[in-house]
């Protein structure tokens, strides 16, 4: 296996970390306007409190690599969604600083604006997350010289739009699973009840996209006749999606989250088999595509990265593993809560 592929499936897997981890974070905060009591919001906020800034250095990382690895496509995405990223920052930001302002006051109008600042943003953090991946998926035009050819708002089609609303539902589903497990009580109660929801919603809008796929990026399915093992990706991942309600009515929220996480892992997993051996491709020239050996850094720094990563890494797995287990078990409201 040659260091393209090798930084190709590493930066999937980075991206996949970021996609399923902060996956919850977003999901929590899109659900967050729909909890009333004061105390269950706080809970909410303080189930994600330890893990929500750690999450996102899997991006920063997924980034970092894309630019060093591949660093024609990071100019190309990152120049061609300028102003979709931009956006996607301030959102970011936003959120961080409502989830440390929130409960600074006890004034009633303070908490609800940063609630709702909170909640809006990982709305939209997500919304523009999954609009990047549909136009990924359904093709930008670049020119001759491999550069972004259209608009800001060229991103706003249809199809990035859809990909754009099952990306936050997804994200809630996710988000629900993760409150089920790391709460208690009425709370919990009430989380349980929206799960089957979720998941129902989730799985229409997900089959419809992948019928609009069809229709609207139709090399997916030529790709896919080529790999037809990729339809043994795509049953597990429905499979395993469907385990959700088993656990949660078994009362196993650990084996729920546990199945969400796998299946995002698998979601990402059919894009990247899909999508090999492209980064960024090419509509309606496909010979002006950006592929992960045209778009690659030299052999040799490829090879000194790869240290880099080998020793990197297993950091980042070791410190978020540790914080994940000094922070596992049920959240409790104490005087250092948010």
């Amino acid at each position: 296996m040659d260091l393209n592929i090798v930084w190709y499936i590493l930066v999937g897997v980075l991206f996949t970390g970021y996609a399923v981890l902060d996956g919850f974070d977003l999901g929590v905060g899109a659900l967050h306007l729909f909890v009333k009591k004061d105390e269950h919001r706080r809970l909410m906020l303080n189930s994600i409190g330890p893990v929500w800034d750690g999450n996102e250095v899997w991006l920063v990382t997924g980034g970092g690599a894309l630019f060093a690895a591949f660093p024609e496509a990071y100019a190309t995405v990152f120049s061609g969604f300028y102003l979709a990223f931009m956006l996607l920052l301030v959102c970011l930001i936003f959120r961080a600083v409502a989830i440390e302002f929130r409960s600074k006051e006890p004034w009633v109008w303070w908490r609800r604006t940063w609630d709702f600042a909170f909640s809006i943003s990982s709305i939209l953090s997500s919304f523009l997350i999954g609009i990047a991946m549909g136009n990924l998926v359904r093709g930008i035009p670049l020119g001759s010289d491999r550069e972004y050819q259209g608009t800001f708002f060229d991103l706003l089609n249809p199809y990035s739009l859809f990909f754009g609303c099952t990306t936050v539902l997804l994200f809630a589903m996710h988000g629900a699973i993760y409150v089920s497990m790391k709460t208690e009580g009425d709370l919990q109660n009430l989380v349980r009840g929206w799960i089957p929801r979720l998941i129902g919603v989730f799985l229409a809008f997900y089959f419809l996209f992948n019928l609009y796929t069809i229709v609207d990026a139709e090399w997916v399915l030529s790709t896919v006749r080529a790999k037809p093992w990729v339809f043994a990706v795509v049953a597990m991942n429905v499979l395993i999606v469907l385990n959700i309600p088993r656990e949660i009515s078994k009362g196993r929220e650990f084996y729920a989250f546990l199945s969400s996480c796998i299946g995002m892992c698998l979601m990402m997993m059919t894009f990247g088999l899909t999508y090999f051996p492209y980064m960024v491709r090419s509509n309606p020239i496909l010979e002006n595509s950006l592929t992960i050996y045209n778009a690659a850094s030299s052999q040799k720094t490829l090879g000194i990265m790869l240290i880099i990563a080998v020793i990197g890494v297993p950091i980042v797995l070791a410190y978020t593993a540790s914080i994940y287990w000094i922070f596992r078990g049920k959240t409790t409201l104490t005087k250092h809560s948010y």
